[in-house]
């Protein structure tokens, strides 16, 4: 995983330009026919089970040891946590509701994402900050609709972190209660792990996916407060079983919560807007409420 060879060092960019204390070298060895000793692996069959997440670090990385990826993970992940109380603290002085949106690449988190901006900005303060390896197309959808929006290109980095959303916060004029949409990267693995300062993370998923992935993707269903599950007008022309999804959540996050939504038909999208006023009314008062309220 990412916390262990380092992809996020040295690419990030936030409106073009480097992002400062991120220029070390970046690099990638990927051979898989050695183990870390430089004996030859023995083929095994395609039926074969290769299972690299059973150790304490729960990944593999070759040339490192268990405990070698754990101590860099730690040191990673303790870094980017001041990071995040220094966003959060920013976050709560001004009264801004930060949403963090995870999910695989293709679900939809940019279309939902540009309507609820058309259908709110009229009456909230909108900002979003937007993160992808590379072009700023998703950000200048996001100015089409009249919100602010601050590109972060992280290269060949597969996440956003604390960090580089302190940076690109700096960039947007937030004002007191406003709602921060933070469109992290499109990956279900890595950003489960990086608090960005958000008060909510909220995992998007497309019934054009697939309803078991709750239980393939479990470290970023369980960190999540609220699941969208998107693209619900697609339902009659698919064979995704809302009900096994919602089953599989709840067997990783008893507490998750679930919305079904459509952007395009606008289904369920009432609800999900009701949430947002609430969880802003409630950063206002100076609390975040529990996102199953």
């Amino acid at each position: 995983m990412c916390t262990v060879c380092g992809c996020s060092e040295g690419e990030a960019r936030i409106g073009g330009q480097p992002l400062v204390g991120t220029d070390a070298p970046h690099r990638h060895d990927h051979a898989h026919d050695h183990d870390e000793h430089g004996h030859a692996h023995d083929h095994t069959p395609a039926s074969a089970h290769h299972h690299y997440g059973t150790g304490p670090a729960r990944a593999h990385a070759p040339g490192l040891s268990q405990s070698r990826m754990v101590q860099i993970e730690q040191d990673i992940l303790s870094k980017n946590d001041g990071y995040a109380r220094d966003n959060r603290r920013l976050f709560q002085q001004r009264g801004v509701l930060a949403l963090n949106l995870v999910s695989s690449p293709g679900s939809g988190k940019t279309t939902l994402l540009t309507r609820t901006l058309t259908d709110l900005r009229d009456g909230l303060d909108l900002a979003v900050i937007e993160g992808d390896q590379e072009t700023s197309l998703d950000a200048e959808r996001i100015r089409a609709t009249g919100v602010a929006s601050v590109q972060i290109n992280t290269g060949k980095g597969c996440h956003l972190d604390a960090h580089m959303v302190g940076h690109a916060a700096t960039d947007l004029d937030l004002r007191q209660g406003a709602v921060l949409f933070i469109e992290n990267v499109g990956n279900l693995v890595c950003p489960a792990a990086f608090d960005l300062g958000e008060a909510y993370k909220i995992v998007i998923l497309s019934v054009t996916e697939g309803e078991d992935k709750p239980l393939k993707y479990p470290d970023m269903f369980h960190a999540a407060d609220l699941m969208l599950i998107n693209k619900i007008d697609l339902l009659p022309h698919l064979d995704f079983d809302v009900g096994r999804c919602i089953d599989a959540a709840h067997c990783i996050n008893p507490g998750l919560q679930i919305l079904q939504v459509s952007a395009r038909s606008g289904a369920g999208l009432d609800a999900w807007y009701d949430w947002l006023r609430l969880q802003r009314a409630a950063r206002l008062l100076g609390r975040v409420v529990p996102a199953t309220v």
